[in-house]
């Protein structure tokens, strides 16, 4: 009983020191995509499946294949060598299922490409307009007066203690979203090209200087999702996280009535501070 008590606190120490970066940041040693949060994502990673499990039979088809060869037609056993030089059922064979194939793979990614492109106009409950600056964000609520912020990195000596594990990912004003509801985000730049990428919610849109580009996201659930600025957009390209706080809609409309007044000197500039060679 007292080991199992003890592997239970251990369990449960693990989990409160892993719990900034649970489900919606990179893992250490990390291999698979991150777990999805968003309708996007999830088709992403249904996609990626499939295409996964095709490579996996074409290369066990192509190596068994080969080594059935390599013991038919060795030398020992085909000492002369045969003249069949054209063979029309395999050449249709192998130009046919190669098209097949890549058909079992484009009608899916199209049908994805188009899911992700934008949300309906009727369908979308809000709009957010993300602007990339060097090198930080700025977020806009056209629905609510135009309410705009600036979202600047916590750099290493001003991070408190429990943002240490979201070192070049914890930001000073995350971007608040209503949990559950269809959004859609129009992104451009003020400068040079910028890209809007979170993983776990399957978004990824460029910023480009006078141009608005559109995508969107519905977060499933209330929580913390990070990502990062992943076009190279100069010196302190590497200290342009993006941090996204979703809550549930009752709590937004809460958060949505004070924002003004927090944000009421969001027109001041933020000096920038160019990154340290230890924080890129």
């Amino acid at each position: 009983m007292k080991s199992a008590g003890r592997r239970s606190a251990i369990a449960a120490a693990l989990a409160a020191a892993a719990t900034p970066a649970a489900a919606q940041t990179p893992a250490p040693w990390q291999i698979g995509m991150q777990a999805a949060h968003s309708p996007v994502e999830h088709g992403i990673h249904q996609l990626n499946d499939l295409v996964t499990w095709i490579i996996v039979l074409i290369t066990i088809f192509v190596a068994g294949l080969l080594a059935y060869v390599m013991w038919r037609y060795n030398e020992r056993r085909s000492p002369v060598a045969g003249k069949l030089s054209h063979h029309s059922t395999l050449e249709i064979a192998w130009t046919a299922l190669p098209v097949l194939i890549l058909l079992v793979i484009a009608i899916p990614s199209f049908r994805l490409i188009y899911f992700e492109d934008r949300v309906p106009a009727e369908r979308a409950d809000m709009t957010i307009k993300v602007t990339g600056h060097q090198w930080y964000w700025q977020y806009t609520y056209p629905d609510a007066k135009g309410l705009h912020f600036d979202s600047y990195m916590v750099h290493d000596e001003d991070l408190r203690p429990d943002q240490k594990a979201l070192r070049h990912l914890a930001v000073d004003n995350q971007l608040v979203l209503p949990a559950g509801k269809n959004i859609r985000i129009l992104t451009t730049s003020d400068d040079v090209i910028h890209s809007f990428f979170i993983p776990s919610l399957g978004v990824q849109r460029y910023a480009i200087p006078g141009r608005t580009i559109e995508t969107w996201v519905r977060v499933d659930q209330p929580g913390d999702y990070y990502g990062e600025c992943n076009q190279i957009c100069g010196t302190n390209h590497s200290v342009m996280p993006i941090s996204i706080h979703a809550v549930s809609p009752a709590d937004f409309q809460a958060w949505l009535a004070q924002a003004p007044a927090k944000f009421s000197n969001a027109a001041i500039d933020t000096p920038v501070r160019v990154a340290s060679a230890s924080e890129q």
